[in-house]
């Protein structure tokens, strides 16, 4: 792809990307990262607190962001915005080496937040009505701040360059292809993301080669018919029976016509028809979504649905119109095999003993993170945030979600310490 620059799974390419183009001054020890990190800390939580009661939903981020520029220019670097709210900021230590992208997602959900985790009130609350940081976005604008930080102190023992990468709209995806097309010219060699993760402990991190998200498809259709009065339904077409049969004839052929050996989920969300109980509708719509690891199978779902329900809709005299948004809007995050074992080295240095593994830990959630593979190679990491005690460890998206903030240091270590050993 342009722009693209990789040789999947090489050592060679391990090799080549840790070679140091010079030398630096003094090299950066995993005690030295641990101090920057202890010192660092109550920065990470007051910018958390202050970002977890201000959330702005997708698109619409616009305090926030400014909020974020202002931390990043109080360092000097420069700051270039993007069409919309996100940015990016450049730390260039002056000596030549490889540059390298370091990403956070800045939008909450349009949820209103619930005062209590699993068990206790929670230390901070959304004072924005409607809104709320409940999938961890707000720790991730804090662990890029507190990583820029440091970096930035350690800047004298580094070569190369650092991209902090601010993203609009992970959520709704408004801000991904414009950030790209704006990284494009940096020529970045690697990025590194991470995701909070609520079913993983805190001071744990689950780092896997491959895929690690789901890719995410949209099931969205429209099954026409003629409506008329609900006393005589032989002088209309009903797509609410066609509507129903659909339903059962995809879930059918689901389970009989499909390669079960291929992890891909149908989620049906949506049956929408019909205003009052005596008129049948003109339409049904029906909604959902798809999550898939192998592009090819998720194609070939979207080919039977689409037959599936053409096929049925016929045999109740109506017809099926598929809606824009229907197909394929993000592959699975695929973590570079190279890229994965760096990264896999330099956690388990900073943190021994750290590191977790299980299929139970795999995402079936997508990511915009995804996309960002179009520049370079990346490594997406889930850092551990559930902890029993303060109650954290409600899955994403719930009113109830929360963080442990002891989690935030662990984060920012593993994302420094990812920089400094490719740097």
């Amino acid at each position: 792809m342009t722009g693209r620059r990789i040789i999947q799974g090489s050592i060679l390419w391990l090799g080549v990307f840790c070679i140091f183009s010079v030398k630096a001054q003094k090299p950066v020890t995993q005690e030295a990262v641990r101090e920057e990190v202890k010192r660092i800390d109550p920065y990470l939580r007051k910018i958390r607190g202050y970002l977890h009661e201000h959330p702005e939903v997708s698109g619409k981020e616009f305090e926030t962001s400014r909020f974020l520029r202002e931390e990043i220019s109080r360092l000097g670097l420069p700051v270039t915005r993007i069409a919309g709210t996100g940015f990016y900021a450049v730390l260039d230590t002056r000596r030549p080496g490889k540059t390298i992208g370091l990403r956070a997602d800045i939008d909450a959900l349009p949820i209103q937040e619930h005062p209590q985790n699993l068990t206790q009130a929670k230390k901070r609350i959304s004072k924005n009505d409607g809104a709320a940081h409940l999938c961890g976005h707000d720790g991730h604008m804090a662990v890029l701040l507190g990583a820029a930080h440091i970096l930035h102190n350690l800047r004298e023992h580094l070569a190369g360059k650092i991209v902090f990468i601010f993203e609009e709209g992970e959520e709704t995806g408004t801000g991904i292809d414009a950030m790209i097309d704006a990284l494009e010219p940096l020529k970045i060699d690697a990025i590194y993301g991470n995701h909070l993760k609520s079913n993983l402990h805190t001071g744990k991190f689950f780092i896997r080669e491959g895929p690690i998200m789901a890719g995410t498809g949209t099931i969205a259709f429209d099954v026409v018919g003629r409506g008329g009065h609900a006393s005589r339904p032989d002088l209309s077409v009903n797509p609410v029976f066609a509507a129903a049969n659909i339903l059962t004839g995809i879930s059918i052929a689901w389970n009989n016509q499909r390669d079960i050996t291929q992890p891909l989920t149908l989620g049906i969300t949506q049956v929408q028809a019909g205003e009052i109980y005596n008129v049948i509708p003109n339409s049904a719509y029906i909604g959902g979504t798809i999550r898939f690891f192998n592009r090819a199978e998720a194609e070939k779902a979207f080919a039977l649905l689409r037959k599936v329900s053409e096929h049925i809709a016929q045999a109740h005299n109506c017809t099926v119109e598929f809606r824009d948004e229907m197909g394929i809007h993000l592959n699975p995050v695929l973590n570079d095999t190279a890229l994965t074992q760096l990264t896999r080295r330099a956690v388990e240095a900073l943190y021994p003993g750290s590191l977790v593994s299980g299929d139970q830990y795999i995402w079936y959630a997508a990511e915009t993170f995804s996309k960002y593979n179009r520049l370079a190679p990346t490594v997406f990491v889930f850092p551990g945030i559930k902890n029993e005690t303060s109650g954290s460890g409600a899955e994403h998206h719930n009113d109830r979600f929360d963080l442990d903030e002891e989690a935030l240091s662990y984060a920012v270590g593993a994302m420094v310490q990812f920089a400094v050993s490719c740097l």
